[in-house]
């Protein structure tokens, strides 16, 4: 990063509830973790004052395995995490009537920069619950969680000597650890709306959820009973955050600006929080991926030396499939089309849609012109997402050799995926798709997208040129059926008419896409670039320095053109 004022960069603590940094650090759920770890990895690559600060989660969130029923189970292991560093630091926080000692870890031997992980979990401890399962148990159980995180993070800061410009919340579970800065400078002798307005100006806040439901409430009698208010009265609560509190909302006033994860999604943050008094600008950083994580070697090299994307390629699917076939009864054929879809199992995700009209999908399966490979993990308690997963197992049982599940999905999958597959398929119910970041992993890999346009794709791919799109005209008021309906169409018309084509009669054609797509990802969806923007839109409030986003109102793009309809296999 260039700074070419020359004035010292800020220092940033960027507080997040998980962390996917490797898989031997089972401390993450999803995309958000994955960000996370993605994010200090671009930070110690371009040495930027950047430390993390999350929870050393002893549970993991699960290792979740497929039942003779085809219905997914959870195990939870305790992890020894033997290569975590000991700080000799502990930090205490209260937790309803209870003093709660946190160790203080480092973890920093992931290529990432300084993450500190506070433990109440370790031999001796009275509170061993509180960091046990990421996302686990009731309403209590995740409360004392963000009290280590948010108001433990801060005092963990101030006992390491850790001087600090801004605190970036990845998400509102952070939110707590404004209410700590509020009461350090209320302490120094502020009044509380004059620490309110100093603590704003050091925050800045990420928001990821694209639907109002989704966001974390809780009524403020429970955030006092479990000491969450953190000596706040009752009024002072509900201004920050409203009662019940909604952790986005307190987000919002806490922070001085805050973005959403894609410039879609920043139009639809805006719509979702204008009604939110006294709320920070909220514009858009579009989310990028670690490239040295994510990228294949073998691609990385042929790519930049002109060389063989192909064959490069073939190698890559080919582990994909010793994989699979080493953890899974199929047998994949690698000169047949390999389509790939890997995510959290949520029902606006629509993981199943492709199997919604059998007489058009199985023909492509029977054939052997078409091969499917799923893999996901749905919330322990998420019955719904647990009935997702179990829908694509039957498709595995019933399609044996020609679609499978990979069951215990984590990060040694996911890259296994990204790098190995032909297509990666993406298509969730507009507006719902905040970002997304694994289409970019597969990208930077020459994996082609097939995807909706939502989230992060319409900033990116271009249709028949790095990738192909599914954009249908859908009236504003549809039906989620409508829409499913009209989606489903577009997905079958562009995957027989074009990609199917593509792939067995166009392989120059392909190739010239993957090096299409590859190119995009390296120049505008990278980790690098992200954190960037976010030290020249979020961070940086000096005068000169600072390029301010403007803030997204509105956001749209093109509808492809064409007909949309398909052919019969032959």
């Amino acid at each position: 990063m260039n700074n070419n004022s020359q004035q010292p960069l800020p220092r940033i603590a960027y507080f997040c509830m998980e962390y996917g940094l490797h898989e031997k650090l089972p401390i993450y759920a999803g995309g958000l973790g994955i960000l996370a770890g993605d994010h200090l990895k671009a930070a110690q690559d371009n040495r930027l004052p950047v430390v993390g600060i999350g929870i050393l989660w002893r549970q993991d969130y699960t290792e979740q395995f497929i039942g003779q029923d085809g219905r997914p189970y959870d195990v939870f292991p305790t992890y020894d995490f033997q290569d975590i560093k000991e700080t000799g630091i502990t930090v205490k926080v209260q937790v309803k009537d209870a003093e709660v000692t946190c160790k203080v870890h480092l973890v920093d031997q992931y290529g990432n920069a300084p993450l500190y992980l506070l433990d109440t979990s370790f031999p001796g401890s009275k509170h061993p619950w509180i960091t046990s399962r990421l996302y686990g148990g009731q309403a209590e159980d995740r409360i004392a969680a963000e009290i280590v995180l948010g108001i433990g993070g801060i005092r963990a800061l101030r006992a390491l000597g850790m001087p600090v410009d801004v605190y970036h919340f990845n998400e509102g579970h952070a939110v707590l650890a404004g209410l700590e800065l509020i009461r350090e400078k209320i302490a120094g002798g502020m009044s509380f709306h004059a620490a309110w307005e100093a603590a704003r100006q050091e925050v800045v806040f990420t928001t990821h959820t694209p639907i109002a439901a989704g966001n974390e409430i809780h009524e403020i009698e429970l955030l006092q009973q479990m000491a969450a208010n953190n000596g706040l009265t009752y009024e002072q609560m509900k201004e920050i955050g409203g009662d019940p509190f909604n952790m986005t909302v307190a987000a919002l006033r806490l922070s001085r600006i805050a973005n959403g994860v894609s410039k879609a999604h920043g139009a639809t943050a805006n719509r979702m929080w204008h009604q939110v008094e006294k709320a920070a600008p909220i514009i858009a950083i579009t989310n990028g991926v670690h490239v040295d994580t994510w990228q294949a070697r073998n691609i990385h090299q042929n790519y930049k030396n002109n060389g063989d994307l192909w064959a490069a390629h073939q190698t890559n699917k080919k582990h994909l499939l010793e994989f699979i076939a080493m953890h899974t009864k199929a047998r994949l054929n690698p000169d047949a089309l390999l389509v790939g879809f890997a995510r959290r199992a949520a029902p606006y995700k629509r993981s199943d849609l492709i199997f919604h009209t059998t007489d058009v999908i199985e023909p492509l399966l029977n054939k052997g012109k078409l091969q499917l490979v799923f893999s996901g993990k749905a919330h322990p308690y998420d019955g719904i997402g647990k009935d997702i997963i179990k829908q694509l197992v039957l498709m595995d049982r019933k399609y044996a050799d020609n679609v499978t599940f990979i069951q215990n999905y984590n990060m040694e999958v996911a890259r296994l995926m990204v790098q190995g597959c032909d297509i990666w398929l993406n298509n969730p119910r507009r507006p719902m798709e905040a970002s997304g970041t694994s289409g970019m992993k597969a990208a930077l890999n020459g994996v082609l997208n097939l995807s909706i346009v939502d989230g992060w794709v319409g900033e990116g791919i271009q249709h028949h040129v790095s990738g192909w799109l599914l954009n249908p005209a859908i009236k504003e008021d549809a039906a989620e059926w409508e829409q499913d309906a009209e989606d489903l169409k577009e997905l079958y018309h562009v995957l027989i008419n074009e990609v199917i084509p593509t792939y067995y009669q166009g392989r120059d054609a392909w190739i010239t896409m993957m090096r299409a797509a590859i190119t995009m990802a390296l120049e505008r969806f990278s980790s690098d670039r992200m954190l960037r923007e976010y030290y020249e839109q979020v961070y940086q409030k000096t005068p000169g320095f600072q390029t301010q986003g403007p803030v997204i109102s509105d956001y749209s793009v093109e509808t492809r053109p064409g007909p949309v309809d398909y052919q019969p296999v032959t």
